[in-house]
């Protein structure tokens, strides 16, 4: 058994082997060691090799599936290796044979299926880069879905591309792996090596054209060398990883980089679009704007808002099928509904072309279509636009597939095909005659037994049954000759003292069938499973359209669902230059605001439209703690939400196509590749000014802030007059460095805005309010008393700011003034906890006395008299 063990491991020796025995998948040697500390189960031991004991774990078979999503996520690869045999065979061969054993599935981060190993509401991608020569390009595929795409994608794009797709696992070749592995990884999947033979792009057109069916890729598009080779390298990787068991992929779409707006992994990042910074879903804007009710609906609208569309006609359709929701919400409410009672067709589609489903995957098929006939229903006779239209075709045609459906199966079927009882009484004559043999065996003996004493006349004739002879008939000694006079009918079995037994063709075919008919009912049921099942993957392309019918309903319903419990407004989009945004608000944060129960969002105007021709860029100046990121931010997920195709957080919007979309707010160290704060601020920003165009909408907070106050001046200067001159793009522009206000003068596109504050007795209030016009200064100091730093160091600081201040209307310089006038050990000790008051003060006493709605106006004037007098006394 070991040397059989050996021999398979050696075939995968960068994957973990779970080796079937009997009801476990165990592991040995160093895989048991890795696996045991992975997985948190006991290490145990058995035999030895090499005089050495033989490290082993195991894991049960019927709960594999849930070590594997641990290990998976544990960043491990897993070989499944079953018994091809069953061990009653393989005794056959002698009572030493080892039960043939084979991997029949590689379980990577990109080629998991199973419903217990999947988000249901995320894709499950797995993508492949291929170069040739000069060019590349990206493809990937969800085998859990069927979507496959490819793009045009050179090395500089790669990067965006991946944070916009997302997917957990890469397929590299050997030729470029060493170079792309750490920026594969960066983005959060895993980076999986192939020979350069998976790349070839005249194998990949092999490989596809045969997996298609098809003569030629032409019928699917024009691909290029480099697409070939990706599309080629993922499905045989696929085929190594699923032993030859290929899953049901649609046709492979390709895409252009112009259909979307283009977003870099940074600005994905600092927009917490599908991902908080802290981690997790929560907090991000999918999180926050998700209310659809399917698993596919969810997909859909991740896609949507990772990749928003720059084509106006798919922009208008979107919004189109959005205010059809709202203009008649009972319907809407009601599609709803419906939608609530769709299961995820793609992934139950998926599981069955891949046997790895089970009966009730072939119930979510009936169901996915019992439903989407109910809606079409409810959008017939009807003023549909157009995406609606689409839709309510796609949902109809499945009339025989879901009949035989319905007839075929039980309303709530088992899991595995094992379990038996899916197929509906009187769907096959033959399963119902094996259940009511398995079922009701006795009964249907009674009724033989029954028939023979009629056809004989001896009334107290039995049919019984022992482990000897069987079932046989059993009559009286007394009845004997009557009985051998039918011995053409009645075959004469034992004599006993006071009996004779007979049987009878019929009784022992009868026998036999009580006696196999639960094999037999399980055998039916599984050749009707596999016959449903066939049916099923032949109407694929139909069910993957009709999935995504499905979905785009779920998710216009849903943000017209949205649109309204949020007073959401419809965007004008056009192909103009213009950015204006009337009260608008952010949606996360104007939703955590309602969660905690505080003050109410504060809504903002913003417009960047300028004259159409030159850049238009807000100067935005004001403290910390204003709201002065919040605003960058909102402004730029209301551009993003407009062109998914949803309504928007605003009172009113009018969005001129983005092409691109740049954010650079916040930044910390990447220690792992050396770079500070400041040098991550600085790629990021490098990256804006040598890619945005025209079109681009940028929102930039802080440039220079991580050096020394000249240099960070220097450089945001610079940058302003960058995106000014040369990107001419659409920008809000955040800094503290009050001197830039300057420019708004200089510069035709730059207009000046402030975040208003207002300052009470020392402390600054924030009003969240951003107004044209620059900010006087910053409050700092403020803001630092705020956030609980000693009173000694706010004092010392408010001390050294006010002589800075002076200095500098001096015209001295920062560096002189420090050494010749500022007292630069003079940080006053702590001061003493102030003591507590003994009593109220007079002015306090005489206060309290009053009554203001007794008084006689002439009573208040003498009044305020006597207080002021008192005010003077304290």
């Amino acid at each position: 058994m070991m040397a059989q063990y050996l021999e398979i491991k050696g075939q995968y020796p960068d994957a973990l082997l779970f080796y079937r025995m009997g009801d476990f998948y165990e592991m040995f040697f160093d895989d048991a060691v890795d696996a045991a500390g992975a997985l948190d189960i006991a290490l145990t031991k058995r035999g030895k090799h090499l005089g050495e004991d033989i490290p082993m774990c195991g894991v049960p078979v019927h709960s594999a599936e849930g070590y594997l999503l641990t290990l998976i996520r544990k960043g491990f690869r897993v070989a499944v290796c079953e018994q091809m045999e069953d061990p009653v065979e393989a005794k056959k061969r002698g009572s030493k044979s080892v039960v043939k054993r084979d991997v029949v599935r590689l379980v990577t981060p990109g080629t998991l299926t199973e419903e217990s190993l999947l988000d249901a509401r995320r894709h499950n991608f797995l993508a492949a880069y291929a170069e040739v020569r000069d060019e590349g390009a990206l493809a990937w595929v969800d085998i859990s879905t069927g979507a496959f795409r490819v793009m045009p994608c050179t090395r500089s794009r790669l990067s965006p591309e991946l944070a916009r797709i997302g997917p957990r696992e890469v397929l590299l070749s050997e030729a470029v792996e060493a170079d792309l592995a750490e920026l594969v990884t960066d983005l959060g999947a895993t980076p999986t090596p192939l020979s350069r033979g998976s790349f070839d792009s005249t194998s990949g057109e092999k490989r596809l054209t045969a997996l298609f069916q098809v003569g030629t890729l032409e019928a699917f598009g024009s691909f290029t060398r480099p697409e070939t080779a990706a599309l080629g390298a993922i499905v045989d990787y696929l085929d190594i990883t699923q032993k030859g068991k290929l899953p049901l992929l649609r046709p492979p779409a390709r895409e252009s980089a112009s259909q979307s707006v283009q977003i870099d992994a940074a600005t994905r990042r600092n927009l917490e679009l599908t991902h908080a910074l802290a981690g997790g879903r929560d907090g991000s804007l999918l999180h926050c704007i998700d209310r659809t009710v399917t698993a596919g609906g969810a997909r859909l609208l991740e896609r949507r808002l990772s990749s928003p569309s720059r084509d106006l006609a798919t922009i208008h359709a979107r919004h189109e099928a959005v205010a059809f929701c709202l203009d008649d919400r009972t319907l809407a409410d009601a599609l709803r509904e419906d939608l609530r009672r769709v299961p995820d067709i793609d992934r139950a589609l998926s599981r069955l072309a891949l046997d790895r489903g089970g009966p009730r995957d072939l119930a979510a098929i009936r169901n996915g279509l019992t439903q989407a006939l109910a809606i079409a229903e409810r959008l017939e006779n009807r003023d549909l636009p157009a995406l609606f239209e689409t839709a309510r075709h796609d949902l109809t045609g499945h009339d025989t597939l879901h009949d035989t459906l319905d007839q075929a199966l039980v309303a709530e079927p088992p899991l595995l095909v094992r379990d038996g009882g899916f197929i509906a009484e009187g769907y096959d004559g033959e399963l119902d005659e094996a259940r009511t043999l398995r079922d009701e065996g006795r009964s249907v003996i009674a009724g033989m037994q029954a028939d023979y004493a009629a056809e004989t006349g001896i009334a107290s004739l039995k049919i019984k049954h022992n482990n000897v002879l069987g079932y046989f008939i059993e009559c009286t000694a007394t009845h004997a000759d009557k009985m051998l006079a039918l011995s053409d009918r009645f075959i004469h079995r034992q004599t006993t003292a006071n009996a004779v037994r007979f049987t009878t063709v019929d009784l022992s075919e009868m026998e036999t069938k009580i006696l196999n008919a639960s094999g037999r009912a399980g055998e039916i049921e599984k050749r009707l499973y596999d016959s449903l099942r066939s049916q099923i993957t032949d109407h694929a392309a139909a069910l993957n359209t009709l999935a995504r019918a499905v979905a785009e309903i779920d998710l216009a319903t849903a943000l017209a669902d949205l649109a309204a419990a949020e007073s959401w407004t419809r965007p004008k989009v056009d192909d103009s230059r213009a950015f204006h945004v009337e009260n608008g608000r952010h949606p996360v944060v104007e939703r955590a605001l309602r969660a905690q129960g505080g003050d109410p969002f504060i809504a903002n105007d913003a417009d960047l439209s300028g004259d159409g021709e030159s850049a238009a860029i807000w100067l935005l100046t004001g403290p910390n703690m204003a709201g002065k990121s919040t605003f960058l931010r909102q402004n730029a997920l209301i551009a993003l939400l407009a062109q998914m195709g949803s309504y928007v957080p605003a009172k009113a919007a009018h969005i001129g196509l983005v092409s691109q979309l740049f954010s650079r707010v916040g930044a910390s160290d990447d220690l792992a590749r050396g770079r500070s704060t400041f040098m991550v601020e600085m790629v990021e920003t490098a990256a804006i000014l040598n890619q945005a165009d025209d079109r681009a909408l940028v929102i930039l907070d802080e440039i220079g802030r991580g050096t020394a106050t000249y240099d960070g001046l220097s450089i945001a200067w610079a940058t302003l007059e960058h995106l000014h001159d040369v990107n001419r793009c659409r920008a809000l522009f955040a800094t503290h460095y009050h001197e830039l206000t300057q420019l708004a003068d200089r510069l035709s596109g730059v207009e000046n805005a402030t975040v208003a504050v207002k300052e009470w007795e020392g402390d600054v209030i924030f009003l969240h309010e951003v107004r044209k016009g620059a900010a006087d200064r910053s409050y700092g100091v403020q803001v630092a008393r705020l956030a609980g730093l000693p009173p000694a160091v706010v004092d010392r600081a408010r001390d050294v700011l006010a002589q800075l201040e002076e200095g500098a209307r001096e015209g001295k310089s920062g560096a002189k003034m420090l050494l010749d006038d500022l007292p630069l050990f003079s940080a006053a000790p702590p001061a003493p906890p102030p003591q507590p008051k003994q009593g109220p003060s007079p002015l306090e006493q005489r206060l309290a006395e009053i009554h203001p709605d007794d008084l006689s106006p002439r009573d208040a004037l003498d009044l305020l008299y006597q207080l002021k007098s008192l005010s003077g006394e304290t």
